[in-house]
């Protein structure tokens, strides 16, 4: 399981904690009929994730997660680079009322999930988006001890 890198400010992250986040991410991509070729989570602060969201996708905007799907086909295994701002998962944890560590695994799996093909551009979109980070949430907590 080690296709799947975490770069950048992701120190936080021990080995056990990295392990168990692999684990969560093949199971939901082989639970989807997907593979996982290569994965790079990137965590980055605020100003970077905003510069890569003007560059890009030429958003003014701050955001928790870009997703970058780099398939030659989308019927390939999954390869793809995605960046967190840890600043928007610290943040968006305190609005939200949930542990960091709990907003952190919602947004990686976010990023897994645009890659398994789930968008949240509509309202019905997002919910359907919702309803899968909740699963994977609930794949989660049945994890934990695993990996303790």
């Amino acid at each position: 399981m080690k296709n799947i890198y975490f770069l950048g400010k992701s120190r936080f992250l021990n080995k056990s904690r990295r392990e168990a986040i692999r684990h969560l991410l093949n199971t939901t991509a082989i639970n989807k009929g997907q593979q996982i070729g290569c994965l790079n989570y990137v965590f980055v602060d605020d100003e970077e994730i905003f510069q890569i969201n003007m560059e890009h996708l030429q958003h003014d905007t701050y955001t928790d997660i870009i997703t970058f799907d780099l398939r030659d086909n989308v019927n390939d295994a999954i390869e793809g680079e995605i960046y967190i701002s840890v600043d928007r998962v610290k943040d968006n944890a305190e609005t939200l009322g949930v542990s960091e560590e709990l907003e952190m695994i919602r947004v990686v799996s976010h990023g897994l999930l645009h890659l398994l093909g789930y968008k949240d551009k509509s309202t019905a979109q997002a919910k359907v988006m919702r309803q899968e980070e909740e699963a994977c949430l609930s794949l989660w907590a049945s994890l934990g001890e695993r990996f303790t």
